[in-house]
C-alpha cells in the first residue's frame, strides 16, 4: 500500500524530468511542455523507498517510461542515476533517482514481471481515502527470481539491467522496440491495447 501525502514537491517531478530527459541518449523530442500520461507504484517491503513509474510525453509524441525512486538519504554509488533533489512539504528533502540504478526498484520490477509483485494500492493520508490508479499493469505468471545485486546497466532504449539472477529489459519509448520473454504490460485510458513495459529472462 502506498500512502500519498497531500503535499507539495519543489521542484515537481515533471520539472525534474523536463530537465533530466534531454540529456538521455534515448530521448529525442523537440522543445515543448512535458505532460504526465499515467503512473503506477510498487511497494518497498521495508517501507523506506518510494517507487513510482511515470509515463510522460511532449504533445502528441511518443510515450516515455521513467521509473523513479524517492529516498530520504543519498543512494550509495547512485550519483549517475540521480535526477536531483526536491523538498517535500511533509517528508522533507528527497533524493530522486532513475530506478534502473536502484536495487529496490529492480527487485520490485523483477517480481512484477512474473506476477509476484503487483502495483501498489494508493491511499491518501490516513489510509482510508483510496485513489483509483491511472493505469493497470499485468504480468506473465512464473517464479520470480530473488535479485540481490545489479551487475551492470546498459542505458539505451530499451535499457538492459543485468542482475545476479535475471536480465531485465525496460522500454523507455513505449512501442519502439519489441520485447521478448516474460512480459510486464500496461493499459491506461486511451490505450486499451496492452503495451509492453518490461521483460525478463533467466
Amino acid at each position: 500500500m502506498a500512502i500519498l501525502h497531500k503535499a507539495t514537491l519543489h521542484p515537481t517531478k515533471l520539472e525534474l524530468l523536463a530537465a533530466w530527459l534531454p540529456g538521455r541518449g534515448w530521448y529525442a523530442e523537440p522543445d515543448g511542455e512535458l505532460t504526465r500520461v499515467a503512473s503506477y507504484r510498487f511497494d518497498d517491503p521495508a517501507g523506506v523507498v518510494g517507487i513510482e513509474t511515470s509515463l510522460v510525453r511532449v504533445g502528441d509524441g511518443p510515450v516515455y517510461q521513467v521509473p523513479l525512486t524517492y529516498r530520504e538519504a543519498p543512494l550509495e554509488g547512485g550519483d549517475g542515476w540521480l535526477l536531483g533533489t526536491a523538498e517535500h512539504s511533509v517528508l522533507g528533502k528527497r533524493w530522486i533517482y532513475d530506478g534502473c540504478g536502484d536495487p529496490v526498484y529492480v527487485t520490485a520490477l523483477a517480481g512484477a514481471v512474473f506476477g509476484a509483485v503487483g502495483q501498489a494500492e494508493e491511499f491518501f493520508d490516513g489510509g482510508t481515502d483510496r485513489r483509483e490508479p491511472s493505469m493497470r499493469i499485468a504480468a506473465t505468471p512464473g517464479e520470480a527470481p530473488s535479485v540481490t545485486t545489479i551487475r551492470h546497466v546498459v542505458g539505451d532504449d530499451p535499457t538492459l539491467i543485468v542482475t545476479d539472477d535475471v536480465e531485465l529489459t525496460l522500454a523507455r519509448r513505449l512501442g519502439a522496440a519489441a520485447l521478448t520473454g516474460a512480459l510486464l504490460t500496461a493499459t491506461w485510458p486511451g490505450q486499451e491495447t496492452p503495451v509492453a513495459l518490461a521483460s525478463a529472462s533467466q
